[in-house]
Order: C-alpha cells, then sequence, then structure tokens
C-alpha cells in the first residue's frame, strides 16, 4: 500500500527535512546570487465548479523568505479552503505548508508538505537532465466529494515521467503511475502525450494526449472509479512570448470511454497569461475546461480558474 510505504520508509519525513536547508551543490554554485534574492509574499485564488454543482473555492498566501523564482524559493504557505459537493453544505479547512525548491544545471528538486490537522498533505518531485528529461513525484490530497470532505477520503499518488527528444520537432512524454485511496482502491495509471513542433517562431505544436487507468476496487465511496477508463485527445497548443509576458492557448477534441460504456465525446481548454518574471510585482492568471469525470454524475463538465499576484521586497 503505497501509503504505508512512504510513511514507513520516512519519505514524508525527509521531505519536510530537505526544506531546512538548500543541496549543498546548488548553495556552492549559487550560493552568493542567493544571498541578494529578495522575499516575496503571494497571494492567490483559485476556484472551480462543475455539471454535479460541485465547487471548490481555495485563497492562500505564500510567504517565501527566499524567492529567486517559481524554482527558487523557501518560505510557508498558508491556506483556506471551501468545499461544497454537489451543491450541498459547504466544508471548510485550513491548511499550512512548508515550501521549499531550487534547482542546479541539470537537476531540480521541489516541495510543499503540510497538513490540514487530520494528515499529511502536499507534494515533492524531483527531476534529473535537460533533454531526456527524467522526474519522479509525489502527492497527497483529499477527495472533493461529499463523502470525501465528510469522512475524510484522501488519496497518495506516486509516479514518474520521461521526456523522450525523438527529433527538434518531436518530443514523447510518458509518465506511470500509483493511485492509493482511503479504503481498498488502488489505480494504475497510464499516461502519454507526442507533441510536434509546428511552427517555432509561432510557439505552434500539434499533441496526440493518451491516458488510462485502472481501478482494483471500482466503484468505492462517491468518486468516479470505474473499472477502467481511456482517453485520446489530439490538443493544438500556442505559446507566444511579448514584451517578457508569456501567453498559452490550447484546445483538443477527442474520445473517452469507461469499462461498460461507448465511447463519447472528450473536450479540452485551456488559457494562461503570466507576466515578466523579473518585475517587482508579477501576476499569473489561467482557466481551464474539461469533461473528464471526477464524480459520479452522468453528465460532466469541469471549469477552473486561478489568479495570483506576487509582490518581491
Amino acid at each position: 500500500m503505497i501509503q504505508r510505504t512512504l510513511a514507513n520508509n520516512g519519505v514524508i519525513p525527509a521531505l519536510a527535512l530537505c526544506l531546512a536547508a538548500a543541496p549543498a551543490s546548488a548553495q556552492s554554485v549559487e550560493g552568493q546570487a542567493e544571498q541578494r534574492a529578495p522575499a516575496a509574499a503571494t497571494l492567490d485564488v483559485f476556484a472551480s465548479t462543475d455539471a454535479d454543482d460541485t465547487e471548490v473555492v481555495r485563497t492562500g498566501v505564500n510567504l517565501d523568505w527566499f524567492h529567486a523564482g517559481d524554482d527558487k524559493h523557501r518560505g510557508v504557505r498558508l491556506e483556506k479552503a471551501w468545499f461544497t459537493p454537489l451543491g450541498q453544505n459547504t466544508t471548510g479547512f485550513e491548511r499550512v505548508y512548508l515550501r521549499y525548491a531550487d534547482k542546479s544545471a541539470d537537476k531540480a528538486w521541489a516541495a510543499q508538505v503540510g497538513t490540514d490537522s487530520h494528515t499529511v498533505l502536499g507534494s515533492a518531485n524531483f527531476a534529473i537532465g535537460q533533454k531526456w528529461r527524467k522526474e519522479v513525484f509525489v502527492e497527497r490530497d483529499i477527495l472533493e466529494t461529499p463523502r470525501g470532505v465528510t469522512e475524510g477520503i484522501y488519496y497518495t499518488f506516486v509516479g514518474a515521467a520521461l521526456d523522450m527528444p525523438l527529433s527538434r520537432r518531436d518530443t514523447l512524454v510518458l509518465v506511470t503511475g500509483v493511485q492509493e485511496f482511503t479504503g481498498d482502491n488502488e489505480r494504475l495509471h497510464l499516461r502519454g502525450t507526442y507533441v510536434h513542433v509546428l511552427k517555432e517562431d509561432w510557439g505552434l505544436s500539434a499533441q496526440l494526449r493518451g491516458r488510462y487507468f485502472r481501478s482494483t476496487e471500482p466503484g468505492e465511496f462517491d468518486y468516479f472509479s470505474p473499472r477502467a477508463y481511456a482517453e485520446v485527445l489530439p490538443v493544438i497548443q500556442m505559446r507566444r512570448f511579448s514584451n517578457g509576458w508569456r501567453f498559452l492557448v490550447a484546445g483538443g477534441y477527442g474520445a473517452q470511454r469507461t469499462t461498460g460504456e461507448n465511447w463519447r465525446s472528450a473536450r479540452y481548454a485551456n488559457l494562461q497569461a503570466s507576466s515578466p518574471a523579473d518585475r517587482p510585482v508579477q501576476l499569473k492568471a489561467s482557466a481551464v475546461y474539461s469533461n473528464t469525470p471526477v464524480g459520479n454524475g452522468a453528465v460532466y463538465d469541469y471549469l477552473q480558474g486561478s489568479l495570483a499576484l506576487t509582490t518581491l521586497f
């Protein structure tokens, strides 16, 4: 069982310990630059809604005593989350995390580990390589369903990813992982994305995304859990830069299928914008739409948005 293995092997305590100090290699290479890095405060809000009238709102404040960028920081996060599953009662949770991220020439590591006063929550990852990038990751959170919120149903997801450059314009990304839920269900995940760059100066690419999972205990509790689920999703994406601003637009239309049902349409859209990272005030915004099921509703549409404002001082 993943959750017990992580606890027994001391992974979570080790992640928390790593937040206390940066790795020696990164400190020796960029120690002087890190000492000059500013502190930062980030205020962010996340909101989502779906066809089952499930609403989630999260607001948080990141307080970093060291902030050299999204991939190099140390600090704490205070978060308040409200869950309103299926239009029913709203339940609020307070969370606190330790935050840490750093990188060297060909390595990057990050962790955000904390608690909601009931259990350990958060995520961590370690990546190595540039062209052939390898990554391992773990994440843990609560399920946003009525029973998930009221009974404390959590998941722990452990996985690995590999970026395989096939040519100057072609890349294959493979992800595999195992997800354990409170109860008896364990789920094997397989994902792959083939990316072909259509026009480099436009940041235009065509992608073929595929995903598959299989559950050992289908139908357990009230989250979306068929015996198996498969999705194939062609996507067109454009990423552009203008005066330091980064913009991304992506859209896809494909097919999805669950065990015992016919194939049906799969839809996806993503909009992102972020200001230059070297400015004293930075802005990030995103909006995502999909119809990949999460709850047990027969019709599923999911919309989420996020906004974050960072001030350096």
